[in-house]
């Protein structure tokens, strides 16, 4: 199939598409092949098949159309589709007069059902004579007449090897009510013997995604592909008129405030004029309270006295469903766009009518000024007064989307042109808060429009940290701090200082961030969010410098804030982020899965962010793997959404390293790709790109691939917390790669002051992971009682911390340093401890490491030392890798060992296996290795 394919077919149908094509192909071979295209309506039935007539394929220029459709109007009107089908050739047959239906006796239905269906048949067989494809194509087939399908039945059933396609459109949830109408059941045109089914299920994000591909202008994000998906259900008719009418902007907006196309608009208006009155004002009043509402509630606001009357036509016209939940009934809208589509037809006046009404008989001081706000057309500086105060209780508890909300329509009724600039750049800073960077990009075209000043310039410098952008961001807020003065208040320098903690956060150094956290709450109202923010991130950046106590007094500090409420959910995810680095894992997996949720206490995406990357490393060094690579499933699926691309390396770390460890490579890779940083970027970006690209590679023994993923860090300013124990585990990985290729008195000198570091703050994990290194160096320069001494003092480190992975590797390297050394025997025992635990953690790649480096001492995985067959285990270590395509030098650094000695070993296996190449060793040997040698 041409890869061209994809833009001759409806966006999300290509597959569909393509399979009807294999199917006509089928069908030219003299089978009679047909297909059943199925799906609700809107779902592109017809569109697809239109598509399809109008490939470019061969076979589709020469082939002869017949097409009918049926219709309700029409349903009674007997053989009214074969007429149809027969009317381009008249001289193939013609029906009789007088076969109308229901003025025929019904004895003779049956005679007059054959005498269509020979007609039918003659048609196609003439047709299709010369070798020509016929496609026979019957559109809405649940609306064609019965005697019309039956005869249909009766030709196919008949027809014999032609080059003939049938299509039958039909929409399963409008099937006829005659149970013997000869469309479905068993006996019917859906059940014939090559009658193959195609469903056309409702579009997903990523089709629309790829429907809006080309498109000029900004592109579709993912949360604005999603919010249609939610909008319409999927459905391609109601999504494309949508794309075309709309600006991207528009999908930012929340689920109530999106519109629906003019077409629907049309079209669901004109249905409202066929109802009753009272299921009319029903539907309206519904639409007025939002997408789901009391049955109580909008009775009482349509004036309706007969609200279960006023129902039934509107659920028959599908406009309203009722549901009982609780001691409520409720009323919904099949789909939110004809929600919407009900509530725009509304006039001005009848809809501020409906909002003021409402506003009288809702119960919640909430849904009162909702809706008080929604009936104001003109300012209202009472009513926006009001807003603003709402406002700034959501901010205070930091539920930053509901008040970006209520910011934004206080901005809207102002009355002065000063305040609403305020109050949107307000709003602007709160949906930043919230992690909503799409709304936030709608809303930028007000925000530029606004005389320039330290609030917007801080506005635009928070927006560039989520971006990912240091120096815009560094730019933005130098000047917004710089020109903040008395008369810009407490508040707008309270805020420009957290912008500047998230801003060193993001730099990862700690002593910039302490600082800035402390003049937030110099500058901020005890308990005002600034003052928040700024202690629940403090103690990040006191554990970044060290001084691990203050940072606890910190966090205690900060427990003193309420429990419940948005701001809890920072406190525990800076909490969470400490204690992981502290190696109190468990502890810090449950603060952080705490942090993650976002719905109940209206807390930030951002947050739940940072919270679920954190989350994944603790479930790694638990060994919950399974559990961590969910979270980032989750967690890449909100990021991709929200834009916010500063967590998108860090959260695509924990799936590359895992995928890698798996020995998932492409998975690994995938994560790679999606994680990558660009050299400029943010500490907290940069750091976990490297790392994962460093731990991919040590996964593989490309040890220089270790060196170079990880020069950009050690290119850094790190004094100021990048270096500290626990935070980024780098060094390690840094110091045994250069081991591995041999650099052992660089990897000494550069071991040292991370060593006295880890000792100074008595750091145990990093003790460990650095011990193991050390004791490589030791064993590489020959002293082996002191490479014992420290491998084993590594493992006694992690003796009761909750690490699995972390002692294994130690074990890993132990034993891999030892069977270099030729202590096959001590080898070959911690070798198979490391095995175990590898086993147990699912790590593939490094179980077959362990087996290779076991069968090398002289062990079989599975037995005890010794050699079979012809090859030593070593040979057969050598053999295994070499025939599977690696170098001299990747087996070598595979087995710890030098290439020349791996030139030796296959200069013995050469002679002992007959073979004079590395061709015939991957012929011969890997022939003969058992399976699990392989």
């Amino acid at each position: 199939m041409p890869d061209n394919d994809a833009g001759q077919f409806p966006s999300g149908r290509t597959r569909q598409g393509r399979h009807m094509l294999a199917l006509l192909e089928s069908a030219r071979s003299g089978v009679p092949t047909h297909a059943v295209v199925t799906g609700a309506q809107g779902m592109g039935k017809t569109a697809l098949v239109r598509a399809f007539l109008g490939h470019p394929d061969a076979a589709l220029e020469s082939a002869v159309v017949l097409t009918a459709a049926g219709a309700l109007w029409e349903k009674q009107r007997d053989f009214g589709v074969v007429q149809q089908l027969l009317a381009p050739h008249p001289g193939l047959g013609r029906a009789p007069g007088g076969t109308s239906g229901p003025a025929d006796p019904a004895e003779h239905r049956s005679d007059f059902v054959r005498h269509h269906g020979d007609m039918l048949l003659a048609a196609f067989t003439a047709l299709a004579a010369n070798g020509r494809p016929l496609i026979v194509w019957l559109d809405d087939a649940q609306l064609a007449d019965v005697p019309s399908l039956k005869a249909l039945l009766y030709a196919l059933r008949r027809v014999g090897p032609l080059p003939l396609l049938t299509i039958l459109c039909l929409d399963p949830e409008a099937d006829p009510a005659e149970p013997d109408s000869g469309l479905t059941g068993q006996t019917g045109l859906t059940a014939l013997p090559r009658a193959t089914t195609i469903n056309l299920e409702p579009l997903t994000a990523d089709d629309i995604t790829a429907m809006w591909h080309g498109a000029t202008g900004p592109g579709l994000p993912a949360s604005a592909a999603r919010m249609l998906v939610e909008h319409t259900g999927g459905s391609p008719a109601l999504i494309r008129p949508l794309l075309e009418q709309f600006p991207v902007s528009v999908w930012s907006a929340g689920p109530e405030s999106l519109p629906a196309s003019a077409e629907c608009v049309a079209s669901v208006a004109a249905t409202l004029r066929r109802l009753p009155a009272d299921a009319a004002a029903l539907a309206e009043a519904a639409a007025v309270l939002g997408i789901r509402s009391r049955l109580a509630d909008a009775a009482e606001l349509a004036g309706v006295p007969d609200a279960v009357a006023a129902l039934d036509p509107a659920h028959a016209a599908g406009l309203l469903r009722v549901s009982m939940t609780g001691a409520e009934t409720w009323l919904t809208f099949p789909l939110p766009v004809l929600r919407a589509a009900v509530y725009e037809q509304l006039g001005p006046a009848r809809r501020t009518s409906l909002h003021s009404a409402a506003a009288g008989i809702l119960a919640t001081p909430a849904q009162q000024l909702k809706h008080r706000a929604a009936a104001a057309l003109l300012p209202d500086p009472a009513l926006a007064a009001e807003l603003q105060a709402t406002a700034e209780g959501f901010a205070a508890t930091g539920a930053w989307h509901r008040a970006a909300d209520a910011y934004a329509q206080a901005a809207r009724l102002s009355p002065r042109p000063a305040e609403r600039e305020t109050l949107m750049i307000k709003a602007v800073d709160a949906m930043v808060g919230a992690g909503e960077l799409p709304r936030v990009a709608a809303a930028l075209d007000a925000l530029e429009s606004f005389a320039p000043g330290p609030r917007s310039d801080a506005v635009r410098g928070y927006l560039a940290i989520l971006r990912g952008r240091p120096a815009q961001a560094e730019a933005l807020l130098q000047k917004a701090w710089t020109a903040v003065g008395p008369a810009s208040g407490a508040d707008t320098a309270g805020g420009i200082c957290q912008r500047q903690v998230l801003h060193a956060l993001a730099r990862f150094h700690g002593k910039d961030l302490v600082m800035w956290a402390e003049r937030a709450r110099r500058h901020s109202s005890p308990g005002s969010p600034p003052a928040v923010e700024a202690q629940a991130i403090e103690g990040l950046g006191l554990g970044a410098m060290g001084r691990y106590a203050d940072a606890d007094r910190s966090y205690q500090d900060a427990d003193r804030f309420p429990e419940a409420g948005a701001q809890r959910q920072r406190i525990d995810m800076g909490k969470g982020w400490l204690h992981l680095a502290l190696d109190r894992v468990e502890e810090a997996r449950a603060e952080l899965a705490g942090a993650v949720p976002t719905e109940f206490a209206h807390g930030s995406q951002r947050i739940s962010l940072w919270a679920q990357a954190w989350l994944a490393r603790a479930d790694f060094a638990l060994g919950a793997w399974d559990d961590a690579l969910q979270t980032v499933e989750n967690a890449v699926a909100l990021q991709e959404e929200s834009g916010i691309e500063l967590l998108r390396p860090l959260l695509h770390w924990s799936g590359a390293q895992i995928q890698a460890l798996r020995g998932n490579w492409d998975a690994a890779e995938h994560h790679l790709e999606r994680g990558a940083a660009a050299g400029d970027s943010y500490a907290t970006m940069l750091l976990p790109a490297c790392l994962a690209q460093a731990q991919v590679a040590e996964t593989k023994a490309d040890y220089d691939g270790v060196i170079r993923a990880l020069l950009p860090v050690l290119r850094m300013q790190r004094a100021n917390g990048i270096d500290e124990p626990g935070f980024w585990p780098w060094q390690d990985h840094y110091a045994n790669a250069l081991v591995m290729v041999g650099r052992v008195a660089e990897a000494d000198a550069f071991l040292v002051p991370h060593e006295d570091l880890a000792r100074s703050r008595g750091h145990r994990s990093t003790l460990a992971r650095l011990a193991y290194v050390r004791g490589r160096i030791q064993a590489a320069t020959g002293d082996l009682e002191a490479a014992r001494s420290t491998f084993q003092g590594g493992l006694a480190r992690l003796e009761d911390l909750p690490l699995p992975y972390a002692r294994a590797r130690v074990k890993f390297a132990y034993g891999q340093s030892f069977r270099r050394a030729g202590k096959r025997r001590e080898a070959a025992a911690v070798l198979a401890e490391s095995r175990e635990l590898f086993t147990l953690l699912g790590a593939q790649a490094y179980v077959d490491r362990c087996s290779r480096e076991m069968r090398a001492s002289g062990v079989s995985p599975g037995g005890g030392i010794g050699v079979t067959g012809d090859l030593t285990e070593q040979e057969k270590a050598v053999a295994a890798l070499v025939a599977s395509g690696l170098s001299n030098k990747e087996a070598a650094a595979e087995l710890y060992v030098s290439v020349k000695t791996v030139q030796y070993h296959l200069t013995r296996i050469y002679t002992k296996l007959h073979i004079t190449s590395r061709s015939g060793l991957a012929a011969a040997y890997l022939g003969r290795l058992p399976e699990n040698l392989t």
